[in-house]
């Protein structure tokens, strides 16, 4: 909603807003184009929306000869992926299709922005590549007004990734399977060597516990009983740890499942700093003390490190912080009494220096320093509509309540905005249903059930439900499918296959 505002600023001060989603959203009003394509086919949309770029030559030749490598088999690619080829598939017209690549193409600055509806599918990077490949081939990087800009959920991923809470690098992005970066960790942490394998990911995890390969976990800040998709096996998987610690600042779902909980502090009750999307780092600092026996998050890790033997002295977070410095080049000159004037954007070339606002203007972070065009061809989502589940099913957010709500529905505003669980589908939808808007409908995939309210929305497309995940009486993830992307491991949370009917009031309810 924050970047909302300045979207819609943008166009209200004539620039051109294209919006693609398979679902209708408000600020379709202020767009010059909104293509609500069939779910799951991004990449067939976006190769021909590249394939226009290439056929009409809408191209930066010059870009692609000094910063990129791999266009010439990119092309070839792309001359299959003509939009009359493509429209059936993605439901949107030929002629919008060229519409829109002419627009991007020839803007003086683009930009990309994008949410977890482009990651969480079982194509998702790939679809992330043909969005960098759209960038890449029209020059639209390392520029103002240009570039690619991933939506963050919450206002320190950024820097949570940076900092190395990503299973398979350390900080930085550094491969821990390289032994020369894990040397470097070594001698800073006075350790000796460690895994030089992958981790896993939390779908994977709850995996391996059923394998009886993990008997313990500790959790800090997450909810994976709400959040894992087919949630129903990463709640069974949760239950059958030897030992579950949670560390979170309310009793979650999850922590329903603890043998142990740590009452930590919230955002407002601790010090330390933040990145935003924009490689933004900000100090925050306490406005009030956390209550009761709460503590704050570096506190309790340290007490436990030094209870394990381990002869840990952090007295505060910027100790924490000097030592991240040691082996994170993105935090060169930036230092603790800097942040605490000001916010300092990474990198930093000089210790006065507030910040390079644009990145990748001469180089890339590969060893030819030039990107890489990656081809990607239409893959088909795990689980497509049949005879059985007809539908499709699609989750997300709502304004009103963030994640899985563990704290936005305690907030009591919030919560009477949006008190109950809901389903959003198209009025002739639930016409064929025989449902009214406000009544009970159940909603089946071939992983479980739930009953919830029909809500009417036009902005959903015929023969396909929109799910919100915060509402844990009806928890969307019970339907989810699991299944991961091969590179990003990340689920397929926006595309099931499922069916709908009306809800019994005396069986449903029962059950």
């Amino acid at each position: 909603p924050v970047a909302a505002t300045y979207f819609k600023q943008f166009a209200k001060r004539g620039g051109k807003l294209i919006i693609i989603d398979p679902r209708g959203t408000a600020m379709k009003r202020h767009a010059e184009h909104m293509l609500q394509f069939r779910p799951g086919t991004d990449v067939a949309l976006l190769n021909a929306i590249m394939n226009v770029i290439v056929e009409e030559k809408l191209y930066d030749q010059k870009y692609i000869d000094t910063m990129t490598e791999n266009w010439d088999e990119m092309k070839a690619h792309l001359a299959d992926f003509t939009p009359e080829a493509m429209s059936p598939l993605c439901g949107i017209s030929p002629e919008e299709i060229r519409q829109v690549a002419r627009t991007y193409a020839n803007a003086d600055a683009a930009m990309i922005f994008w949410g977890m509806g482009i990651s969480q599918h079982i194509h998702g990077t790939d679809n992330s590549r043909c969005l960098i490949s759209l960038a890449l081939m029209t020059g639209q990087t390392g520029r103002p007004g240009a570039g690619l800009h991933p939506l963050r959920g919450q206002n320190n991923v950024q820097g949570a990734s940076d900092a190395g809470l990503i299973p398979m690098f350390l900080p930085d992005y550094q491969s821990v399977e390289d032994d020369g970066v894990r040397s470097a960790f070594t001698d800073v942490w006075g350790t000796g060597d460690f895994s030089n394998q992958k981790g896993l990911t939390v779908v994977e995890i709850m995996d391996a516990i059923h394998d009886d390969k993990i008997k313990g976990m500790y959790i800090l800040g997450e909810n994976p009983a709400m959040s894992d998709p087919d949630v129903e096996h990463a709640r069974d998987a949760l239950a059958k740890l030897d030992c579950l610690v949670v560390q979170d600042i309310f009793l979650t779902e999850t922590a329903n499942y603890a043998d142990v909980i740590f009452p930590s502090s919230a955002w407002p009750e601790k010090t330390g700093t933040v990145t935003n999307t924009n490689r933004q780092v900000q100090m925050g600092r306490p406005a009030v003390s956390p209550p009761g026996d709460a503590r704050e998050d570096w506190w309790i890790t340290v007490q436990l490190a030094n209870h394990l033997g381990l002869d840990w002295n952090y007295t505060h977070p910027k100790e924490v912080f000097a030592e991240m410095k040691l082996n994170m080049g993105s935090l060169d000159n930036i230092t603790w009494d800097r942040l605490e004037t000001t916010a300092v954007t990474y990198p930093s070339l000089t210790p006065d220096d507030p910040g390079q606002p644009i990145v990748f203007g001469d180089k890339f972070p590969r060893p030819s320093g030039r990107a890489r065009f990656t081809p990607a061809n239409v893959t088909a989502p795990a689980e497509v509509p049949d005879a059985d589940f007809p539908m499709i099913l699609t989750t997300g957010r709502q304004l009103e309540h963030w994640h899985t709500g563990s704290m936005t529905r305690r907030a009591t505003v919030l919560d009477w905005a949006e008190p109950e669980a809901n389903a959003s589908l198209h009025p002739k939808t639930l016409r064929k249903m025989g449902v009214k808007a406000g009544e009970m409908i159940t909603l089946e995939t071939r992983r479980g059930k739930i009953n919830i309210m029909a809500r009417v929305d036009r902005a959903v497309a015929e023969d396909m439900v929109f799910l919100p995940f915060a509402y844990v009486e009806a928890a969307a993830n019970i339907l989810t499918n699991p299944k991961l992307d091969p590179y990003g491991k990340i689920p397929e949370f926006k595309f099931s296959a499922c069916r709908a009917r009306a809800a019994d009031p005396v069986t449903e309810a029962a059950e």
